[in-house]
């Protein structure tokens, strides 16, 4: 009657085993969620870094406009909205070229 109280001994090694899953679940999280944000934070930064004066941009809030001048000192890019009408903008505010696809232009948290 004793014996059927008694543990069996544990098997000893099963700490790889039991880590497999965990890296795995990482694994498919880094090329579900981490590869792509990386692939387009990379596009968005080649992006920024090749605009030029009269390039039709989109900004994140919505505004299109002509890029009229560049203030590298603080990061702001001047958009002519309309006929005289300047604004500035934030450089890393602007999502896209006003000629690509909405889908391109849509930003996305």
């Amino acid at each position: 009657m004793i014996d059927l109280l008694q543990t069996a001994p544990r098997q000893p090694g099963g700490g790889l085993i039991q880590f497999l899953p965990m890296l795995f679940i990482f694994v498919i999280f880094y090329f579900l969620l981490i590869a792509p944000m990386r692939k387009k934070q990379k596009r968005q930064q080649e992006l920024l870094g090749q605009l030029k004066k009269g390039d039709e941009v989109v900004t994140g809030g919505g505004l299109f406009g002509r890029i009229a001048a560049f203030d590298e000192t603080r990061g702001v890019v001047i958009l002519l909205v309309a006929d005289s009408v300047k604004i500035k903008v934030l450089r890393t505010s602007i999502v896209g070229l006003a000629g690509e696809s909405e889908a391109a232009v849509t930003p996305t948290s």
